[in-house]
């Protein structure tokens, strides 16, 4: 399988000349023609990954990205500082694939927290493996985290993940709460072969204290078998669980914030949806994503990605760098346009980007 289909595509190395800015007003942050400002930086670490969810890895893995191609913990910083400092960002999660798979990750954390000023420092893992490493995190200055669980039935999992590591999420789940990193958010991707569980980890959610939030299935699978007649929307989901909850006030705790909140049976507990495809939330989105081999990507579902790290490595100050950023942030696209007939998923899969 060629490695265009695998979610690497070709990308924009040492471009000829900026991206326009015409139009752009004269301000410090990442401003877009659509009136957007994004200040909530998503940093892709790593292609690698211990799992191979079917609707993220094709089952062999993403090729790999070669060593020197990677940001090292020194450029990222430096990256994170630029975003921090000079361009209004507030907010940096790491990502990968799985970013418990590279072994620098508290320096990269800790490299990063120490340039981040008043910014807050969160990662999305799959949990595996991090029981072992959650105290490392937490001193280099981790202050949030995400966890994907797509369901508690083991053998649902196994199947989902093509891998049988339920035992080590759980172990990943209860270090990062004895760790005391809350709120703990549980992501969980909508699929029509675990939907049937889908009452059953909220439950589990409600019980142990996490905040769980349901994701509509996106046609970013590296296998490329997405299709929207077959997925699993929030109003199917929403009739499922309101079968065992009483679902009531939905709510968004800011409107930037792409899940849709519920109280279950009156709370505290809340349940969260992000509809990507059926309530697109993209008027609003405040995002930025750093790929783990150095480009700026707009948006999650445009190819065009600037590269910054032949800036980093050509001797580029930081007020280049910076300028580079915010001409690719000003043409970010209005919106994913899942909704139009011509509508063409991106070359590269979600393990390829970053969540």
């Amino acid at each position: 399988m060629p490695a265009l289909a695998l979610g690497i595509p070709s990308i924009r190395r040492d471009p000829a000349q900026m991206p326009s800015v015409t139009g752009r007003p004269e301000v410090p942050g990442l401003v877009d023609r659509f009136g957007r400002t994004a200040r909530d930086l998503r940093v892709s670490i790593t292609e690698k990954c211990s799992l191979r969810c079917t609707y993220c890895m094709p089952e062999q893995g993403l090729p790999a990205i070669a060593r020197e191609n990677l940001l090292t913990a020194t450029e990222i910083a430096r990256l994170v500082g630029i975003a921090v400092r000079d361009l209004g960002v507030r907010d940096i999660r790491f990502t990968g694939g799985e970013p418990l798979m590279r072994a620098d990750l508290a320096e990269i954390i800790r490299r990063s927290a120490a340039v981040a000023a008043g910014a807050s420092i969160s990662m999305t893992t799959n949990g595996i493996g991090l029981d072992h490493r959650i105290h490392d995190l937490v001193d280099a200055g981790l202050t949030r985290i995400n966890i994907s669980l797509d369901t508690v039935d083991r053998d649902h999992f196994a199947r989902l993940t093509r891998r049988d590591r339920l035992p080590a999420v759980f172990a990943g789940i209860e270090a990062a709460k004895a760790a005391g990193l809350t709120p703990l958010k549980i992501n969980a991707v909508l699929m029509r072969d675990t939907l049937g569980g889908a009452a059953d980890l909220l439950e589990w959610a409600v019980v142990n204290g996490v905040r769980l939030r349901f994701i509509e299935q996106m046609p970013l699978d590296a296998d490329e078998a997405w299709a929207r007649d077959r997925m699993v929307d929030a109003a199917e989901l929403l009739g499922v669980l309101g079968a065992r909850f009483s679902l009531t006030q939905p709510h968004r705790e800011d409107p930037s914030a792409p899940a849709e909140e519920w109280l279950v049976d009156g709370g505290p507990a809340t349940v969260g949806i992000i509809a990507s495809v059926t309530r697109s939330f993209c008027a609003a989105c405040d995002r930025t994503r750093l790929t783990a081999e150095g480009t700026v990507r707009s948006c999650l579902f445009g190819d065009d990605e600037t590269d910054l790290r032949a800036l980093l490595r050509g001797g580029a100050d930081d007020y280049t760098i910076a300028d580079w950023w915010r001409a690719a942030m000003w043409g970010k696209q209005a919106g994913h346009g899942m909704e139009r007939a011509d509508f063409v998923r991106p070359a590269r899969s979600m393990g390829a980007i970053g969540g």
